[in-house]
This record gives structure tokens, sequence and C-alpha cells, in this order.
């Protein structure tokens, strides 16, 4: 576990270009010490004693604002960047050297038993608002886009964006023509849509007021 602990810190030193001394990120830094929190849990929830691992997992929420589940699986290097309202379920599995921004929920859709939430591969990234739901897996390498709501299995070395996320990226070569920043919101098409019809009705009361 201690081995981890320190692979963990310097995981941060390594990815977070703010870090600025392993002893400020130790005390300081909310991410990593939910994730150290975390490993004295899950040895407890490994060792049978449940109630002192969710007691521990429920302090270290309360404190950092990330929730993660004592019985989730997750492997060495995992940085949690600013972190505030991070959710990782109770069957969640990480590998090794992963990324996570605030606001990420790693969780279930409520319809499945056993596995209920996802697995996530080696060097994952996994961008701020995003919602991956599921007990599906997100290869090595790849990228979730901030907002964007993962339903399905993603490859290894791909990047999902968009509500349901679309794989646009597979070994860097564009799958289509979409990307985040241009990604279509369907919201916004429907609205342009009632607007245009209303634009049409105004049309036609004025057309019939002239007559």
């Amino acid at each position: 576990m201690f081995k981890t602990i320190k692979a963990d810190l310097q995981s941060v030193m390594d990815k977070d270009p703010a870090a600025r001394s392993k002893l400020e990120v130790f005390f300081l830094y909310s991410g990593y010490k939910a994730v150290r929190k975390y490993r004295r849990a899950h040895w407890f929830y490994q060792h049978n004693m449940k109630f002192i691992a969710r007691f521990l997992s429920q302090r270290a929420r309360n404190k950092t604002g990330i929730e993660i589940h004592p019985a989730a699986t997750i492997g060495k290097g995992l940085v949690i960047d600013h972190g505030m309202g991070v959710v990782i379920g109770e069957t969640t599995v990480i590998g090794d050297n992963c990324l996570i921004y605030q606001n990420v929920t790693l969780g279930g859709t409520g319809k499945d038993h056993g596995k209920r939430h996802p697995t996530l591969g080696n060097n994952v990234m996994v961008g701020a608002g995003a919602k991956v739901l599921g007990p599906f897996t997100v290869g090595d390498n790849a990228m979730i886009a901030a907002g964007a709501v993962v339903l399905s299995e993603v490859p290894p070395n791909s990047t999902a964006v968009g509500i349901p996320a679309r794989i646009v990226k597979i070994n860097g070569k564009r799958t289509d023509v979409l990307d985040q920043i241009h990604y279509s919101d369907p919201v916004a098409l429907e609205l342009c849509k009632m607007q245009a019809e209303i634009d049409s009705l105004k049309k036609e009361v004025e057309k019939n007021d002239t007559v």
C-alpha cells in the first residue's frame, strides 16, 4: 500500500504543472488526500472490516468532496485533479496512471446487478463533468471529453465526446468531421427549429392581418 501511495504522489507531480513540491501535494491537495484515504479504507474493506472502511471513506468525502467507495479497485498513480464532486462507485475498476478531473461520475445506470460500474484501463483521462455509467470497459489510453456522457464501451487509444458520447478519434485519426468544439448540441438544434416555426407563424399572422 505504501508503494502505491508513493506512486500516487509522484503521479501528481508528473501530471499537474501547478504542483510545486511533494510536501505541498501531500498536505494540501484534496484529490491526493482522497486517494490516500481510499487506500486505507480499501485495506480495511479487503480484510472484512467494512464498517471501518465506510467510516473512513465517508470522512474523506466530507473533507474533500470526493466520494470513493472502499470496494472499488484502483491501480497505482491515480490523479484526481481539483476533485470536487467526483463519485467512484463500488464495482468500479481503474487501471494505472489514470487522470480524473472534477465532477466526474464513474457510476451505474440502476439497471445492472453485480458488476454495475465501469472499468477504466491504464492511462485513461476523464474530463471535467463527464459521466461514465454502466459495467463496460474504457480501453487503455482513451480520452473522455469534458461533459461527455458515456454509456457504452470506448476502444483503446480513442477519444469520446458528446451526449451520448461517440468516438471521434481512434489511434490519433479522426473517425468523422466532428470534434468537441463543433459537436452539434441537440437542444440548441431543437430550439432553432422551434424559432423557425414561430417566425413562420408570425409571418402567416401578419399576412392575414393585412388582408
